[in-house]
């Protein structure tokens, strides 16, 4: 029971109400309220009218955003379909319906021959109203679903006890209804209605497209609002959804190929008392019980591998790692790999597991291993091709490194190349130069599948050292379209060379000259029982989602992109 005031009348009025309706009469009250007489109406009128700059004074001239005018006609239409909904409330309709039995969707109801069509029992879709045309005592409506659009045809005559429904209906107002099907005189499949129901009231408008002079107008394309309104990005630009379509397929596809290879799907902690397994800045937090810090994970690596040491020979995680770093298009602080990790493998073997995987996906997608991807057609039929680190930084880099030079000899060399001398400052060591100048000017060149080998020791803690040169380590990343897609090792298992290293990561982290790490006690321990010789793959699944699906920026393959708060 609620007990409503109404200020203009002065009464108090006692109902048995919904909330919903509870808020309805207080909406009609609050508008009665505001009325105001005409004269006092046209003097408000008048006075918006004014520019600002009429009383401004000397103050700075500020021009109105472009969405102004937009943004009015928007809250007008706001205001409308609110006292839509307060007139179904008074006569007591419910604009949210408790359910609807769908039994059919538009996909299927246009794949219907024609001469099925005349059935004896009503077709019963829903969707969402996507366009209306009425004319008198009858209209046409277009009924959207996520497996496409149906032409409605509903009438007075026809539509009885419910043609007010049908009339008052707003774009974007999800419905259900019953009707039979048949084909009008332009030749479209329609449903002739017999019955309709609303079952949830679209209260805001919908970006609709506008075309006059050649030129779009209204149309959602705004980057940033259409990251942030994802729900209305996915309502007018269903395109949209078919990337997320497609991700879902290749990560069920990923879980099938590594199950039928005998890896086993796991999950590890996603807050850690350590960042460990990568060199990358972590967000923090903090358990109140505990009173101790707490890392989001950065990788789930060093905990996959205590798995192999306990006896798992194949295990995977697909998992969401988060960096507390920048962000770009081919970068988002919150981001989900495929990690893997098996015993008695090498970098030889996931890197074949690796050509394996991702031209498989390819064939699964596209029926074919040439594809397009950022203006660039790309073949992946296997076997791709290997080049060694330091021979990519000289071929596309035009930068000879070599294990003898000096650091000031690598610096020179590099700014001779074009690369700026602010990013080497901080370089500490030739392979730090070296992989400044990869990133600056070998990545992107990198167009058709290729694998990067022998990476320096110095950037790789966790990899295998090659038996005939210590400087450098068996592993490999795959490169397509400019990107990296993954990384890869011969995991190495001695666990006093891991000590060595991880304390050369804490020293470079603690003088502050570069990136470094921390030391990981328990791990080390781990490795002091015993790990057997491991491959180990990691492959990021949002890029390899955007070589798939022809997608240039991270975000597109993202269903909701870290965003600033509005």
């Amino acid at each position: 029971m609620y007990l409503i005031y109404d200020a203009l009348s002065q009464q108090s009025i006692e109902k048995t109400i919904c909330p919903a309706e509870a808020f309805s009469l207080l909406y009609i009250m609050g508008k009665k309220e505001e009325k105001k007489p005409a004269s006092e109406t046209k003097k408000t009128d008048s006075a918006r009218k004014k520019p600002v700059a009429e009383s401004a004074g000397n103050e700075e001239k500020k021009t109105p955003p472009a969405q102004t005018a937009e943004s009015h006609e928007s809250a007008d239409l706001y205001e409308n379909r609110l006292e839509k909904l307060s007139s179904m409330l008074e006569r007591g309709e419910n604009p949210y319906a408790i359910s609807f039995r769908r039994l059919h969707s538009a996909g299927e109801l246009l794949a219907i021959p024609e001469s099925e069509h005349p059935g004896k029992e009503p077709y019963r879709p829903a969707g969402r109203i996507r366009s209306r045309r009425m004319m008198g005592k009858a209209g046409f409506m277009d009924l959207e679903d996520e497996t496409g659009r149906i032409q409605l045809y509903g009438s007075q005559e026809e539509l009885v006890g419910s043609y007010e429904v049908f009339k008052h209906l707003d774009l974007g107002d999800i419905v259900g209804v019953e009707g039979f099907l048949f084909k009008t005189k332009t030749g479209q499949i329609s449903l002739r209605l017999k019955s309709i129901k609303l079952l949830a009231k679209c209260l805001r408008p919908l970006p609709v497209v506008k075309e006059a002079d050649g030129k779009i107008f209204d149309a959602f394309t705004d980057k940033e609002q259409r990251y942030r309104m994802r729900y209305v990005d996915f309502i007018v630009n269903p395109q949209v959804k078919q990337v997320f379509q497609t991700r879902s397929r290749i990560i069920s596809a990923i879980r099938a190929f590594l199950e039928e290879r005998g890896f086993m799907e796991v999950e590890t902690p996603m807050m850690h008392t350590i960042p460990g397994g990568a060199t990358a800045k972590p967000f923090t937090t903090h358990h109140n019980t505990l009173g101790m810090d707490l890392y989001l994970r950065i990788a789930p690596e060093l905990y996959l591998k205590r798995l192999i040491v306990g006896g798992f020979p194949k295990v995977y995680e697909m998992n969401r790692n988060f960096r507390n770093e920048g962000i770009s298009y081919k970068h988002n602080p919150e981001f989900t790999m495929l990690e893997l990790y098996e015993a008695y493998g090498d970098m030889h073997s996931v890197m074949k597991l690796c050509e394996d995987l991702i031209v498989k996906l390819t064939n699964l997608i596209h029926g074919t291993t040439k594809i397009n991807c950022d203006n660039h057609k790309i073949d992946l039929t296997p076997p791709w091709p290997r080049m060694k680190y330091l021979e990519s930084v000289e071929k596309f880099g035009g930068v000879k490194i070599t294990d003898d030079m000096t650091l000031p000899q690598a610096k020179k060399a590099a700014q001779d190349a074009g690369i700026a001398a602010s990013l080497l400052e901080s370089c500490d060591s030739i392979w730090r130069v070296a992989e400044v100048v990869f990133d600056e000017k070998v990545e992107a060149k990198l167009i058709q599948p290729v694998f990067i080998t022998h990476f320096p020791l110095a950037l790789s803690p966790l990899a295998k050292a090659w038996p005939e040169n210590k400087n450098y380590v068996e592993r490999f990343e795959p490169y397509i379209a400019g990107r990296e897609i993954g990384n890869a090792f011969s995991e190495l298992n001695d666990p006093i060379d891991q000590k060595k290293r991880f304390e050369d990561q804490v020293r470079v982290r603690e003088s502050g000259a570069g990136e470094g790490g921390y030391m990981d006690h328990d791990y080390v321990r781990a490795l002091e029982y015993g790990m057997p010789p491991t491959g180990g793959l990691g492959i990021g699944i949002d890029r390899l989602v955007m070589l798939l699906t022809d997608t240039h920026s991270i975000r597109d393959t993202i269903l909701f992109p870290l965003m600033r708060p509005e």
